[in-house]
């Protein structure tokens, strides 16, 4: 190996590792890039491959994103921004199986939230995750 070629690899290895020292903070940085507690929500009808899906965006600080919001915040911070914590509500519902399957990524007190579960159907998820889904009203 010449000395050029050395030179050349030795300067190309440091500009490598600065790109990763730098790409790091930047990528951090991106992840905190909203405020407060914030969950991006999806309902798909089916299961996690299809396509008929709808999503939005929940912010809490002040409650927005969609019709509930209020509500959706204000049960996430009774259950302290775990999902499967909110108290399942009694409610009957038919026995159709038409499942939907949701997901909750986010923020909440600092923790990451990363949720997903399905349901057999739109009435049991409504049940057991009160309005943090009721992205239609």
């Amino acid at each position: 190996m010449t000395y050029i070629t050395r030179a050349a690899a030795a300067a190309g290895a440091l500009l490598t590792a600065a790109g990763l020292l730098t790409a790091g903070p930047a990528q951090a940085a991106s992840r905190d890039a909203l405020p407060g507690n914030w969950l991006f929500l999806t309902v798909t009808k089916g299961d996690a491959r299809s396509e008929d899906s709808r999503g939005a965006l929940l912010l809490c600080e002040p409650p927005q994103g969609h019709a509930r919001a209020s509500e959706a915040c204000a049960e996430l911070a009774a259950a302290g921004g775990a999902i499967e914590r909110i108290p399942a509500k009694q409610v009957f519902c038919p026995m159709i199986f038409a499942p939907v399957t949701v997901h909750a990524r986010g923020r909440w007190d600092g923790r990451l939230v990363d949720f997903q579960d399905t349901y057999t159907s739109a009435c049991v998820m409504r049940a057991r995750t009160g309005s943090v889904f009721a992205l239609d009203g």
